[in-house]
């Protein structure tokens, strides 16, 4: 691995850990397609679909733990809510990661891309008066929480991703959870969801170790930053955002699945 491509994987490890951290989600959304295009674009190398689903599952555990850390205070973490649907996705996530190494590059890239544009279509969901409930009374299906995330687990795990991505929509347009503590919680969240997606792609030999550790340094790095952003920007224009990276990505994916068909 030349240095060219050690520069490479450490700068989209540190955009997409920094717009994660911003908008709440593990990274895996932005840092799976970038990771397994830009590479192959600027000639520096290639990564199997593999390979980018365990890097992405370690990158996810790290860029986490540094976003929980920046909002572990100020009363956003929902603490119900992250036992509720922490405990299914871990399941979720470890099923998804452990079977993904019996999946051809082919359906690992669908599945990505299934999750990628139904998570579009729900960021673009009315999500009215949401924000307008004060923290300490928010309410929320305990079960409908919980059968969610454990589906959620289970894609995302195929994908090596944490599905802060899914979840943070169906936070906000299902369970009618404010926007600041969405963003919060899912962080907390995906971070249970990464343990159970990093043990199945670790068992089963798909982690690449020193793109891997590029990826965690650039990750503890610019998820704080993003956070503490992502505390200063108004929460509509978070969701904007985040809707357009999400559609982006699932466009791109689509298109180079089309492609090769």
């Amino acid at each position: 691995m030349d240095i060219s491509f050690m520069i490479t994987i450490f700068l989209i490890g540190f955009v997409g850990s920094f717009i994660s951290g911003m908008l709440g989600i593990g990274g895996a959304i932005i840092n799976f397609p970038m990771l397994l295009y830009i590479p192959v674009m600027l000639g520096v190398g290639h990564f199997t679909a593999h390979e980018v689903s365990g890097i992405t599952a370690i990158q996810v555990f790290f860029a986490t733990i540094g976003g929980v850390l920046a909002y572990r205070k100020g009363g956003f973490l929902n603490k119900k809510l992250i036992t509720y649907m922490g405990i299914s996705i871990l399941l979720g996530s470890f099923i998804g990661g452990f079977s993904s190494t019996h999946m051809p590059e082919s359906v690992i890239n669908v599945v990505y891309g299934i999750l990628a544009l139904i998570a579009v279509i729900m960021m673009f969901v009315p999500k009215r008066g949401i924000d307008n409930i004060p923290l300490e009374q928010v309410e929320f299906n305990k079960w409908l929480a919980a059968i969610f995330a454990f589906i959620v687990g289970i894609g995302a795990g195929i994908v090596g991703a944490g599905g802060a991505f899914l979840l943070v929509p169906i936070m906000l347009t299902v369970l009618k959870i404010p926007t600041r503590m969405t963003i919060a919680s899912s962080l907390a969240i995906t971070l249970i969801s990464s343990i159970g997606a990093v043990t199945g792609k670790i068992s089963t030999g798909q982690v690449e170790i020193l793109p891997s550790l590029i990826m965690v340094v650039a990750s503890l790095i610019a998820s704080p930053i993003g956070a503490n952003a992502g505390k200063r920007i108004n929460t509509k224009v978070l969701q904007v955002i985040m809707g357009i990276i999400i559609l982006a990505a699932a466009v791109k994916t689509w298109m180079e699945i089309l492609k090769l068909n």
